[in-house]
């Protein structure tokens, strides 16, 4: 009989224990623009969300940026989905035109952290069908980096205000032996810059006009991607930059290998580890024929699988790492400009490093941003994949600019015309 008892009072035992294992929930969180240093981060904002939340599990999956794009659609496909994914800004037409992602309105509508999140949260992440797909963590904004001892040594003493003086000082930096003027990215990631100078140069932000026509091969959007093939060509960025990324281009500023380099504040984080303060600053992009400058602001954010079976722990876990705390930690940790109001009065962003992007942010006339057309399904295939392999064609002469311009807003126009058409009212 005692062995009986003992025997039931085991198998209890052991049901209690299967029962609370069961108990556990565990979510999947993908996320895609990747770094050792950053995903230690975020593995240490989700330990502490374990420790506050028992009974909820994080599975961590990180994606090599460079080919994070078809990784993940191959995951997709594959019917392996996540419950909570880090959502480029590019890619969201894809996956939530398919209607793969969750609507976060009813979510925060709950949010007690909602009265703080800025419009621009609001607005960039509602691109598709004005619904709330995913919701920024942080913006992107690019400037330009500059190395102060290159250019006293080249006999310039402040960055240029223009596209000429933008290639003129390029030269005079690059006839310094084994120094270059400028860290083009012509690799993983490119295509953001380079439409950059495109409509820096043609005076004209955005990518299409009222009727969805693509601006990218107007004339001066050509000159702009000519300009970046001659700079190279003539030997003002260093020849490998045809494959650079960001690594490779934060790499090459603080190494002092070239002199110019336009990023967005994550740039800040590996040069100022990097580089004495004294030495660099940022400033305000040149300016071109307009007397205008288009900074690109991107962004990229986190949204939730619509075949979630968690989706009540997923939300919990979005709503932490989206909390004012947790983002203004985030933001510094990987160099974006928060989303709470008031997170800019944070002593961190006061700072002269980050002149020249609250410059560009606070002048409107001067500086007008430019973000990405996330409503298009096929963006992040164009961005990630083709336009880069046709940049890399016009870099190294195998295909004239206007030609690529030319195929780009062919492609453009059609996809822009195709979901005007979709979206008449």
């Amino acid at each position: 009989m005692k062995r009986l008892t003992f025997m039931l009072a085991a198998v209890a035992g052991l049901a209690i224990s299967a029962s609370g294992a069961l108990a556990d929930t565990t979510i999947k969180l993908v996320e895609v623009i990747t770094s050792p240093p950053r995903t230690e981060f975020l593995k240490k904002q989700i330990a502490e969300f374990e420790s506050a939340n028992p009974g909820i599990k994080v599975e961590v999956v990180s994606l090599p940026w460079g080919q994070a794009f078809e990784k993940f659609l191959t995951m997709v496909q594959a019917g392996d989905t996540p419950d909570v994914v880090e959502m480029p800004e590019r890619w969201m037409g894809l996956y939530a035109n398919n209607g793969q992602l969750e609507d976060l309105g009813p979510f925060m509508a709950k949010w007690p952290d909602a009265k703080t999140l800025g419009d621009r949260a609001k607005q960039f992440g509602s691109t598709v069908n004005n619904t709330q797909f995913m919701i920024p963590y942080g913006y992107y904004v690019n400037a330009l980096f500059w190395n102060k001892k290159l250019f006293k040594e080249a006999g310039l003493d402040r960055p240029p205000e223009n596209l000429d003086e933008f290639v003129s000082f390029s030269k005079k930096i690059s006839a310094i032996p084994g120094k270059y003027g400028y860290c083009l990215r012509g690799g993983p990631g490119a295509f953001n810059g380079m439409h950059m100078f495109m409509n820096i140069a043609d005076g004209k932000g955005g990518y299409f006009t009222d009727d969805g026509v693509s601006t990218i091969n107007d004339a001066g959007s050509i000159k702009g991607l000519q300009m970046l093939a001659d700079m190279y060509k003539n030997g003002l960025a260093p020849k490998d930059a045809v494959s650079w990324g960001f690594n490779e281009t934060v790499t090459g500023f603080y190494s002092g290998t070239c002199a110019m380099l336009n990023q967005d504040p994550d740039a800040l984080l590996g040069i100022a580890d990097k580089m004495s303060a004294d030495d660099f600053a940022v400033a305000p992009l040149p300016v071109g024929p307009s007397g205008k400058s288009y900074p690109t602001l991107g962004y990229a954010g986190w949204a939730m699988f619509a075949n979630s079976q968690h989706k009540d722990e997923a939300w919990k876990l979005m709503a932490t790492l989206l909390s004012p705390k947790d983002n203004l930690e985030w933001a510094k940790e990987v160099g974006v400009i928060p989303i709470h109001n008031g997170a800019d009065q944070d002593a961190h962003f006061k700072t002269e490093q980050f002149k020249g992007w609250f410059t560009e942010l606070s002048d409107s006339s001067k500086y007008e941003m430019v973000t990405p057309p996330t409503h298009l399904e096929n963006l992040g295939n164009f961005v990630d994949q083709v336009a880069i392999k046709n940049f890399q064609e016009v870099l190294l002469g195998q295909k004239p600019a206007k030609d690529v311009a030319d195929e780009w807003a062919k492609f453009l126009t059609k996809e822009q015309q195709d979901w005007l058409a979709k979206n008449k009212k």
